[in-house]
């Protein structure tokens, strides 16, 4: 098997690299993550945009391992919110905040908004760093509103309260199947497997 087959998702989240792997299941690449490089430490992530985050990541990682590397930076735009928590979506609530943290501070948040002013979308920029510096992005973006109250058991982060647009359903009341052919992160993943494939050839 040659070195290139070997690809490096910048995360520790199991529920993205889980979409991932889905979507590389007809492909002979083969992910590892950062739990499969622990000497990486945590990764830095100081820009102001999400593209900026996702190269830091990913270019990081590329150079550490030697491998091509992917990374995704994505988050939450809430209009009534001006695009918060947008790259501060993970960490809403603060530094350790978790799911729960974060959505509950959300929901305080927009406490009287009403439901016509709570649009919002997902957004994802994916980056695709080689060890030699070329770096290649691909975006996605899922549209939809932010409900009262979480709803469903699949999906992370914020997915239990957003309600995605022309369904009545939250994305955490999706399967993954479902998920990932209409969020904004298999969106990306779809582009960024495209690239991934022409990067290794």
């Amino acid at each position: 098997m040659v070195l290139a087959e070997y690809i490096v998702m910048a995360t520790h989240n199991q529920g993205k690299i889980k979409e991932l792997k889905l979507l590389l299941a007809d492909t002979n690449l083969k992910l590892l993550s950062l739990a499969d490089f622990p000497e990486l430490g945590p990764l830095e992530e100081t820009g102001q945009t999400f593209r900026e985050n996702a190269r830091q990541k990913a270019e990081t990682v590329a150079k550490a391992t030697g491998l091509v590397a992917i990374a995704d930076d994505s988050g939450l735009e809430v209009d009534a919110l001006q695009g918060a928590p947008g790259v501060y979506s993970a960490r809403f609530a603060g530094k350790e905040a978790d799911d729960e943290a974060n959505n509950a501070k959300l929901l305080q948040c927009l406490a009287h908004t009403p439901q016509d002013k709570r649009t919002a979308r997902f957004r994802s920029v994916i980056a695709i760093a080689k060890p030699s510096g070329e770096c290649y992005f691909a975006e996605g973006t899922c549209e939809g509103s932010i409900g009262f109250r979480p709803k469903g058991s699949n999906g992370f982060g914020y997915d239990p309260l957003f309600i995605v647009q022309g369904d009545k359903r939250t994305l955490a009341e999706f399967s993954i199947e479902e998920k990932n052919k209409i969020s904004h992160r298999g969106k990306a993943l779809r582009e960024a497997k495209d690239i991934l494939l022409q990067v290794l050839q």
